[in-house]
């Protein structure tokens, strides 16, 4: 269902405690920490707190948590001093999702050329 934690679920577990994260900043709806496998100096993941499977859900089922997500990405910004910085949604397993439930990666402290890939 929808907003519910899923057993099977990495980030569920790190929202609820039972996996170890990094974390740089939490709220009442979100939860923001650093990704194990870093693609930039910065990347840190800001999740939604309640289970969606990936954005396109997340933005039908809770667009006002979508908006959390969005706002966190940019406060977690600022507290990381970045100037700029990209934030990926990754949607489906041809985009690279590998987490199936709802993300934001925030990338940033270096050149990040464009196209990505």
């Amino acid at each position: 269902m929808a907003g519910e934690p899923q057993d099977d679920c990495l980030f569920c577990k790190i929202v609820e405690g039972h996996v170890p994260a990094t974390i740089v900043r939490e709220t009442e709806t979100t939860l923001a920490f650093r990704d194990i496998n870093p693609q930039a100096p910065t990347h840190i993941l800001v999740i939604p707190k309640a289970h969606h499977k990936d954005a396109a859900a997340l933005a039908v089922e809770a667009p006002q948590l979508a908006a959390d997500v969005l706002r966190e990405t940019q406060t977690v910004a600022e507290l990381e001093k970045l100037d700029s910085y990209r934030t990926v949604f990754n949607t489906g397993s041809g985009a690279g999702q590998t987490v199936w439930h709802a993300h934001a990666h925030l990338l940033g402290g270096r050149g990040l050329h464009w196209p990505p890939g």
